[in-house]
This record gives C-alpha cells, structure tokens and sequence, in this order.
C-alpha cells in the first residue's frame, strides 16, 4: 500500500513538471536568436566600427566667482538680554540640579554567583586596576551580585565593559539608577 501510494506521488509530480515544461516560452529559433556567443578577447578590444563622439553632449566650464576680500565684522554686543526675572529662574534651576543625586543610568554586572570568595576575588582584580571604579557588593541569599561603575551614557558603560571583560568575562550592561558624582561638573 505504501508503495503504490508512494508510486503515484512520484509520477504526479513528473507529470506536472512535463506539463510545466510544455507549457513554458517557446525556445528562440536559431535564425532569430540574438547572438551571445563570447567572442575572442581581440576582437572585445578592436576599435568601433563608427565614430559616436559627434553625438556626445559638449558643457562648458562654470565660472569661478571671484572673492571679495573679507572685511573685519564688527562684534555685536547684546544688551538687557538676562533681565532679573530669567536671572532668578536660572538660579532656582541652579539650585534644584544641585540636589539631584540619582539618574537613569548603566552598571556593570561584573559577577552573579553562590561563590563569596571569587565574588571578592573579582572585586581586588577590578579596584586595584581601575581605583576609580564604584563597586556594589550585594548578597540576596543565596546569590552575590557585583555592579560596577556609575554610567550615564551607553558609549561610556560600553568603553568600560571593554576594560572589564579582561578581568570578568562574564560581564555584562545592565540598566540601572546611578549616583551622580557632582565633582566632575
């Protein structure tokens, strides 16, 4: 039974590939066929049975502009452009950027794991390489996680990635609210 199923399947599918190929563009005559046999290299490179350059577009050249010589601008001084309304916002403003401490930012996720030891052991490698670094140690048990770094931006975190795959190569960004170092502004 399976093989005159099989049977059956095998030769519908031959006739209709003899029906598609009957059924498809007529072959081009050889008299009316246009001529795509690869001619020797000599012949590629002979010249032109006809001159076409009398049929190409001729164009001009643009004028140069000639430059006027650069005259000295006299500075503009702008007056009673802060009046003390503005004055006052920017200082409110001033004042309230100053008390920020956190933003949206990237950590490191150098180590995830059950082991204390080689939790710390990559924490040394990474301070004593980089002393700059912020570490954050945290133990929920039974797992310890070590962050990295405060990032605000993407390009910065991933730079320091970099750096810190050589000592932990499972790191990895992660996203997170980091703490604003006011000392570098």
């Amino acid at each position: 039974m399976k093989h005159s199923l099989r049977n059956v399947l095998l030769l519908s599918t031959l006739f209709s590939l003899g029906a598609c190929a009957s059924s498809g563009p007529a072959a081009p005559s050889a008299s009316s066929a246009p001529d795509t046999t690869r001619r020797p290299a000599s012949a590629a490179t002979s010249a032109p049975a006809e001159d076409l350059s009398k049929y190409r577009p001729v164009f001009t050249a643009p004028k140069v502009p000639v430059a006027a010589p650069a005259t000295a601008a006299r500075p503009v001084m702008p007056t009673n452009q802060v009046n003390a309304q503005i004055e006052q916002r920017l200082r409110d403003q001033a004042y309230t950027n100053k008390n920020v401490k956190y933003a949206q930012g990237f950590r490191i996720l150098a180590y995830v794991g059950l082991e204390k030891e080689q939790a710390m052991s990559i924490r040394r490698n990474i301070i004593s390489r980089y002393p700059e670094e912020t570490d954050y140690l945290a133990y929920k048990q039974p797992i310890f996680r070590l962050w990295v770094g405060d990032y605000t931006t993407r390009l910065e975190a991933e730079q320091a990635l970099q750096r810190i795959r050589l000592l932990a190569p499972k790191a990895q960004l992660e996203s997170s609210q980091v703490l604003l170092n006011k000392t570098t502004f």
